[in-house]
């Protein structure tokens, strides 16, 4: 058989159901052999846009996305997306095409060492050099990008290597557990939470990742102490849930904040560090600090000096924790209930609208089970503050590298991932219009999903960023298209939300519609301050 028709019998024996991707002439017979399999391939209108599908999807289905380009510029397209991924541990693998392989030493037409530019932003690559490397090649490409922490991998392969023969066979997937953490460290741990004053437990992106939030909450409720969540961990504990102190993650102070300066010990459980510096919750660098993680802590950071790691499976250390660990008596503080209630109601209904009021009427327009993918911008503050989330993995956001135009093609992705839920795509102007040539691809493929665009007809969160810093806006005013136009000239439903009392309306109308949907709103930005109220 050709090389290209056994890579795709390993990417069939991976379990791969989409591929994400422009064709071009450099993966021809990749495509060849991918069009005879049962493998769907998903046609962008760009490749950054194929990326972030395939990001998205990977986060939702815990399996690696994939997604493809040709060589050159193409790959190059793809990096931003390859970046996010790997950043915000997204599984993901990338596949590029590649110029003539015995012509890789001269300077020719669209050539740009790939692999060499995709190392910084990968956790692995290898370009393809011999037939018979594939099976080998594109097992370590998936257990790669799977394995703690998940991350980007990329597999090169020129199409003149595409079309040799070979004769091997995909590999075996075996899938190895996590192991569990030494009882020493257990014991050492437990001995620092029962003789702290105020534990308070972060909860990261990873309890998302190794799906560990029922062991999260059982844990919470067994110890009674409080849980404070990154923006990429939303819903693994309830907004609703006593001992939920809320997100935290902003550029500044905030009653959340304020809740760590008060703890002497503070237990991070599938923690990044990427999701929010420890500079921010330990400036003086005088916690002490349990690290409940998958791996052994890799960082090197004066404000995150761990006490005790306790390595392994989060569902076993949790588990194990629990019982050694006396229950304490908990209780939000009342101004920080009343905080959180505040930012929720304490708003009015003007036109054009505050955020606020735009979230509580969007929270109200999904079931608990649906998913928001937020695009970047100050929307996406707002929404990592304030949109009350019930349930993990219902709110995508990209924070690691925080990538504007992720949220048209990343609600792609969730919808293919997860046919049985309604998706929400929330973007700024800005945003949107960096990938919604990707209506596109989702009217073709049939694909309903809505898509919020909170329009200020700025780049508001460097305006706001601009104004944070005794600076006059600058750069940052643009002129929009109409954006119902713009959605009917791909075949798309618009709606523009024009006075107070039209948006739960309008907002319920899309949601219930079962098509795909281009909602505009109005914002008012004038109530960023609140973000911080204590800076």
């Amino acid at each position: 058989m050709k090389v290209s028709e056994l890579m795709v019998q390993c990417l069939e024996n991976e379990k791969v159901e989409y591929i994400f991707g422009l064709p071009g002439e450099e993966n021809i017979e990749f495509l060849d052999a991918l069009s005879s399999s049962s493998i769907r391939f998903i046609t962008t209108r760009h490749e950054q846009g194929a990326a972030f599908a395939a990001d998205v999807y990977g986060r939702i289905k815990h399996a690696p996305g994939v997604c493809l380009s040709t060589l050159g510029p193409g790959a190059l397209n793809l990096a931003t997306g390859v970046a996010n991924a790997n950043l915000d541990h997204s599984p993901l693998v990338a596949i590029t095409g590649q110029a003539d392989s015995r012509l890789l030493h001269q300077e020719q037409h669209q050539y740009i060492d790939i692999v060499q530019a995709f190392r910084p932003i990968t956790k692995w690559n290898a370009r393809i050099n011999t037939p018979d490397s594939v099976p080998e090649i594109v097992r370590k490409a998936f257990r790669t990008a799977i394995r703690e922490k998940q991350g980007a991998t990329h597999i090169e392969l020129s199409n003149d290597t595409a079309a040799q023969k070979t004769q091997e066979k995909p590999l075996s997937v075996v899938s190895l557990p996590l192991g569990r953490c030494a009882t020493e460290s257990i014991e050492r741990a437990a001995t620092i939470i029962n003789r702290s004053r105020y534990p308070i437990i972060l909860c990261g992106n990873g309890v998302v990742r190794m799906q560990a939030h029922r062991e999260l909450i059982a844990f919470a409720e067994a110890t009674h102490i409080p849980v404070a969540k990154t923006f990429m961990s939303k819903g693994t504990i309830s907004s609703k849930h006593p001992l939920s102190l809320g997100t935290l993650g902003l550029p500044g102070k905030d009653h959340i904040l304020e809740e760590f300066h008060q703890a002497d010990v503070v237990i991070p459980i599938g923690y990044d560090l990427v999701e929010y510096s420890p500079s921010r919750w330990n400036p003086d660098k005088n916690k002490k600090i349990i690290c409940i993680d998958t791996i052994a802590a890799e960082y090197v950071d004066a404000h995150y000096a761990v006490a005790v790691e306790m390595v392994g499976s989060l569902q076993f250390s949790l588990q194990e924790l629990a019982p050694h660990i006396k229950k304490r008596r908990y209780a939000a503080p009342r101004y920080l209930k009343e905080f959180i209630q505040k930012e929720r109601t304490g708003f009015t209904c003007s036109y054009p609208f505050k955020p606020q009021h735009v979230l509580v009427a969007l929270r109200k327009a999904m079931r608990e089970k649906d998913i928001l993918v937020s695009d970047v911008g100050v929307h996406k503050l707002w929404i990592s503050r304030l949109f009350a989330t019930y349930r993990p993995n219902t709110v995508i956001i990209s924070n690691g590298l925080a990538s504007m135009g992720i949220a048209v093609p990343g609600a792609i992705g969730a919808k293919l991932a997860a046919p049985d839920k309604k998706i929400f795509s929330a973007n700024g102007d800005g945003g949107f219009l960096m990938n919604m040539q990707e209506l596109e691809t989702a009217k073709r493929l049939g694909i309903a999903f809505t898509v919020i665009i909170f329009n200020d007809n700025a780049y508001g969160a460097i305006e706001w960023a601009q104004i944070r810093h005794g600076k006059k806006p600058f750069g940052v005013k643009v002129t929009n298209p109409d954006f119902v136009k713009l959605a009917e000239s791909f075949g798309v439903q618009g709606y523009r939300v024009e006075r107070a009392g039209e948006l739960e309306e309008t907002l319920n109308t899309a949601a219930r519609s079962n098509e795909l949907c281009v909602v505009e709103i109005p914002v008012d930005y004038s109530e960023n301050k609140k973000l911080l109220p204590l800076s």
